[in-house]
């Protein structure tokens, strides 16, 4: 139940958003161009950040630079 806890997890790093550009999903209301957001969980293809609806999402790194 790690899902329950993540808004308060310490952050890892910072990362910075630069695409929205999605194929299959509908990312422009989540995330935002240029906008810093905190990583609190990482796997190997996703970052579980805070989006902009203030709710904890997983997604794809390539809309993200460090």
């Amino acid at each position: 139940m790690i899902h329950k806890t993540w808004n308060d997890n310490q952050t890892l790093k910072e990362i910075t958003c630069v695409n929205t550009d999605a194929e299959k999903f509908t990312v422009t209301e989540c995330l935002t161009v240029g906008k810093t957001y905190q990583v609190k969980n990482e796997t190997e293809e996703f970052y579980f950040v805070i989006d902009d609806t203030g709710k904890m999402g997983g997604f794809y790194k390539n809309y993200f630079e460090e």
